[in-house]
């Protein structure tokens, strides 16, 4: 089993990576303080996971809220069922909340425990290789709305995330390849090493090698780690986790919510991001051919849409959260592993950019 320590001062947590450790009870129960228990899934993993799971806390008051699967139902309205529920089993302030589910269960689940009685305990247990990497370590927690992806939400830390390889062993390809692209974005943004580790494993990672994922989480994690620990709430450094998320965000939202995964929005936005930083005159084109064909070896796509066009692009990004004062802050490279957070791209070279991505006028 690898472990690790997100080291947040008294708000530090611990992440457990390992094949069937949610039968451990042994090792996580001890982060669910009281005795009142609610578990948010959805009505895909339910049918899965939730039966064994629940075997784990038959020592519990435990209720459970069972939640629409897709990006499209992560809504306010649909975080009310999780408030309905609690109220209506009298959970009070020693509630903990559990995950169990990819990002949007994740987020969700967050977010109410930030939100119920002014704050609660939650558990994240990840089912999809992207909330492993990305979504459940850290605390950003929220819900979108029509105008823009995760813009209603809350930074709220977990007791624990306990990352449970084998609970990838009944996630769809399309799923597998969509986390990986923020698997490659840690080697892009902040790891040289990582990302020639995988060039060299990508193939068996695609084949799910166990030994090689559970490296590929642990090396994510650590660095995910590392960059919150420095900077919780995205005051600064934080926000290059966000390479390809600026574009990326602006495809799911015209889209529509879960048309594109997040992680496919997030790929091809990460090839703009990567094309944008050889424009400005920052990373080397050999770079960007590396960081593209990396992208296509996992399956994942390297293009917009088609049918947006730049206008369009333009003003989703305008809403983009990294936006200040009026002024949009993109993630860019200057080197492999080298990330930095800009003002400096103009409109027109963006526009470039897009348009030579097939994007419309």
């Amino acid at each position: 089993m690898k472990h690790l320590e997100l080291d947040l001062g008294a708000r530090s947590y611990p992440i457990f990576i390992a094949p069937g450790i949610l039968g451990d009870g042994a090792l996580w129960l001890k982060y669910i303080r009281g005795q009142q228990v609610c578990i948010v899934s959805n009505d895909t993993i339910a049918p899965l996971y939730l039966a064994s799971l629940k075997q784990q806390l038959a020592d519990k008051s435990v209720c459970e809220v069972i939640l629409p699967d897709g990006e499209s139902h992560k809504t306010l309205a649909v975080l009310e069922n999780i408030f309905d529920t609690l109220l209506q089993a009298n959970h009070n302030r020693s509630t903990t909340l559990i995950a169990l589910g990819g990002g949007v269960v994740g987020d969700m689940c967050g977010f109410a425990a930030a939100c119920y009685q002014r704050g609660v305990q939650f558990i994240q247990i990840p089912t999809t290789l992207l909330a492993m990497v990305d979504s459940s370590v850290g605390g950003k927690t929220g819900v979108n709305h029509p105008l823009g992806k995760n813009m209603i939400g809350a930074f709220h830390q977990p007791n624990c995330v306990l990352a449970d390889l084998n609970l990838l062993n009944t996630l769809p390809d399309r799923e597998f390849s969509a986390g990986m692209a923020e698997v490659i974005k840690y080697g892009l943004i902040c790891d040289a090493d990582f990302f020639v580790w995988l060039e060299q494993n990508m193939s068996a990672l695609m084949g799910r090698d166990t030994e090689l994922l559970s490296e590929a989480v642990y090396r994510c994690c650590v660095n995910k780690a590392n960059v919150v620990a420095d900077d919780e709430r995205e005051g600064g450094r934080r926000a290059i986790l966000n390479l390809g998320h600026t574009f990326g965000h602006a495809i799911e939202t015209a889209e529509g919510y879960g048309n594109w995964l997040h992680g496919e929005a997030v790929a091809a936005g990460t090839a703009l991001a990567l094309a944008l930083s050889v424009k400005m005159g920052w990373l080397p084109p050999e770079v960007e051919k590396r960081g593209l064909a990396l992208l296509v070896q996992a399956d994942l796509p390297i293009a917009p849409p088609p049918n947006m066009n730049v206008d369009q692009f333009l003003q989703l990004m305008g809403r983009d959260k990294k936006v200040l004062d009026g002024q949009l802050r993109l993630i860019l490279l200057t080197g492999l592993g080298e990330a930095v957070v800009s003002s400096e791209a103009s409109v027109e070279i963006i526009s470039q950019v897009l348009l030579a991505a097939g994007v419309g006028a």
